[in-house]
C-alpha cells in the first residue's frame, strides 16, 4: 500500500470510530432547541470561524431553503457570517472579538435561540456571543471538539465531537446539520430524505 492509500485509508478509519462514537441523545437534544425557537417563532442565529461559518451558513441554507420550500410556516436561521462588510466593519473598528456579539446586541428576543461553531471550543467572538445570549436569558447551543472549550462550559446545550483533528470535528458538525435536517424531512413527511 503506497503512503497516499494509507493516509486515505487512516482518514476513513478514524471517521467511522468517530462516528461510532456520535452522540446521538445530544443531537437530539439540539434538534428539540431549534423545534422551539420555530414554534415561537423566534429566530435562529448560528455563528462560527472558518471551517465553521460555512457549516453556519450551510446549516442557515439548510433550514431556511431545504426545509422550509416545503413547509407553510418558514424557519428563520441567521448566520451572523454571512455579511461581510458588516463582519470586517465591526472587526476593524471594534474588535474581531466582537463580531458576533455586536450582531445580537439589541435583536435578541425570548424564543430566539443562538448556536456556536467552534472547532477548539474557544474562537472568543463565539464564546462572547454565547455568553451575551445567557445574559438575556436565550436558549444557547455549543457544537464543539477537541475538550469542549469554554463554549461547552457556558451553552444550555452541547453537541461536543471529542477529538483533536480539526477535519473530523468540521466533518461531523456537518454531519449534525445534515442529520438535523433529514430527521425533520422524515418527521414532515417532506420530499428528498430517500429513506
Amino acid at each position: 500500500m503506497s503512503d497516499k492509500a494509507k493516509y486515505i485509508s487512516d482518514y476513513i478509519d478514524l471517521e467511522m470510530r468517530t462516528l461510532q462514537a456520535f452522540d446521538q441523545p445530544a443531537a437530539a437534544r439540539v434538534l428539540d432547541a431549534i423545534l422551539r425557537a420555530y414554534e415561537a417563532e423566534g429566530t435562529i442565529y448560528v455563528c462560527g470561524n472558518g471551517g465553521s461559518a460555512s457549516t453556519a451558513s450551510h446549516m442557515a441554507n439548510d433550514f431556511n431553503k431545504g426545509i422550509s420550500e416545503y413547509v407553510e410556516k418558514k424557519f428563520r436561521f441567521y448566520s451572523l457570517t454571512d455579511n461581510v462588510a458588516t463582519m470586517l466593519s465591526i472587526a476593524n473598528d471594534i474588535s474581531y472579538d466582537e463580531m458576533f456579539r455586536f450582531q445580537l446586541q439589541g435583536r435578541l428576543r425570548k424564543d430566539d435561540l443562538v448556536i456556536g461553531i467552534s472547532g477548539s471550543g474557544n474562537s472568543m467572538n463565539v464564546v462572547n456571543a454565547l455568553s451575551y445570549a445567557r445574559e438575556q436569558g436565550v436558549e444557547t447551543v455549543a457544537v464543539c471538539g477537541y475538550s469542549g472549550g469554554k463554549i461547552k462550559e457556558i451553552a444550555d446545550i452541547a453537541f461536543h465531537v471529542d477529538i483533536n483533528n480539526m477535519q473530523i470535528v468540521e466533518d461531523v458538525h456537518l454531519i449534525l446539520n445534515h442529520l438535523l435536517m433529514n430527521v425533520l424531512q422524515r418527521l414532515w413527511d417532506i420530499p428528498g430524505h430517500n429513506m
